[in-house]
């Protein structure tokens, strides 16, 4: 007689599989060449739109040692440019962002100047232009901008082609009931993590972490206390197949509405969503490398990731509600809010203190559980992305 784990398919892997070496955490090396593979060919996120509700509102970024501005133009259209003067190279905006004071971003240094709506260099400074100097050759470089629903992404790839349906690596399917357009962010928090940026998509991957390092979301999440994403992580799944417990078939808890503290969407259910959104209870989409969306009955939450280093990267949070929500003075947006900070707070640590552990002589590398297959395909990802 056949075992039930030779009839039956689940998630888990059903081999040990090794992970990175542990070299590719802390070596600088490592680290250019991810930068030039992988984060300058990917569409990265920079910001919501409406952030930059303004004509002539700008945001810098920076992509590993790649400074750019993002901009909306005269007519409203968002354009992207290397933050770098054609002149000598001195940066052109150097606070994080504001509003251009005119329709020209002005070198702060020799006060060259470029056009707002399309970088074209319009004047220089000096008494006159010498012999083989024209303008037309000394225009802002361009960078790919693509906006989906609201989000506004970049590629410093010059090559790269914007197409809002390939922006994800998990699917923002779920979405579409979200009023993504519409929401407005109301929070954003941001920190320094002392980890690799690889170690923190580690951990968004699996749960096997999730009994000890977060109680509180575990409490919220049963499915997490099992150490698990999916209901088909563990070989007898079928056994507990068209369970009610959400230790079983996944979702928030009984009772539960929302991620915040105490569970309670606080009667703001987002009323666009169906009744199969509300009973996943979260969801979420994902970009590599630098964002994820988790969307909620009440509120979405946008998480972008920047590497710093080797051993360094800043998070980013932002939380969207519809603006009924924020107009009811009785909601309590900290429920929400602090909730969220407390998990990321608590992973942050996990991370930080993996970090400190790869640096160890003998520890070339580590192996994957059966449980962590998403593990797994984020680092077949990080290597076909080397590959190119």
């Amino acid at each position: 007689m056949l075992d039930k784990t030779d009839e039956i398919e689940y998630f888990a892997m059903k081999e040990a599989v090794p992970s990175l070496p542990a070299s590719w955490y802390y070596d600088p090396a490592q680290h250019e060449r991810e930068l030039k593979a992988i984060w300058s060919k990917s569409w990265n996120y920079v910001c919501r739109s409406d952030t930059l509700d303004e004509r002539l509102a700008y945001k810098t970024i920076t992509v590993g040692n790649q400074n750019v501005v993002v901009l909306r133009d005269r007519e409203g259209a968002l354009k992207a440019f290397y933050n770098t003067c054609r002149h000598r190279g001195s940066v052109l905006c150097t606070e994080k962002e504001g509003k251009l004071g005119s329709a020209l971003l002005v070198c702060p240094y020799h006060q060259w100047s470029f056009a707002a709506d399309d970088g074209r260099l319009v004047k220089v400074s000096s008494f006159e232009e010498p012999a083989g100097f024209d303008k037309a050759d000394y225009g802002l470089f361009p960078v790919a901008l693509v906006e989906w629903r609201g989000c506004v992404f970049i590629n410093l790839d010059p090559t790269a082609e914007p197409d809002p349906d390939a922006l994800f690596h998990r699917s923002s399917e779920n979405l579409a009931n979200f009023p993504m357009e519409t929401m407005v962010v109301a929070h954003t928090w941001r920190a320094e993590v002392a980890c690799n940026w690889k170690s923190f998509w580690e951990n968004f991957n699996e749960c096997l972490h999730c009994p000890s390092v977060h109680p509180e979301l575990t409490e919220l999440v049963p499915l997490y206390g099992r150490r698990i994403v999916n209901p088909k992580d563990l070989p007898d799944w079928v056994d507990h197949e068209g369970s009610e417990d959400p230790k079983y078939r996944g979702g928030l808890r009984d009772g539960g509405e929302t991620w915040s503290h105490d569970g309670s969407a606080q009667g703001h259910v987002i009323k666009e969503l169906t009744e199969d959104d509300l009973a996943r209870g979260q969801t979420y989409a994902t970009t590599y490398p630098s964002m994820f969306i988790g969307a909620y009955p009440d509120h979405a939450r946008i998480v972008r990731l920047l590497p710093l280093g080797p051993e360094k990267m800043e998070l980013q949070m932002e939380w969207l509600f519809p603006q009924e929500t924020l107009d009811d003075p009785s909601y309590d947006i900290k429920n929400v809010v602090d909730f969220a900070i407390m998990v990321v707070e608590q992973d942050s640590k996990a991370c930080e203190i993996s970090q400190l552990g790869l640096h160890s002589a003998p520890f070339e590398g580590g192996v994957l559980m059966p449980e962590e297959y998403h593990v797994r395909d984020f680092h077949t990802w990080v290597k076909a992305e080397l590959g190119k």
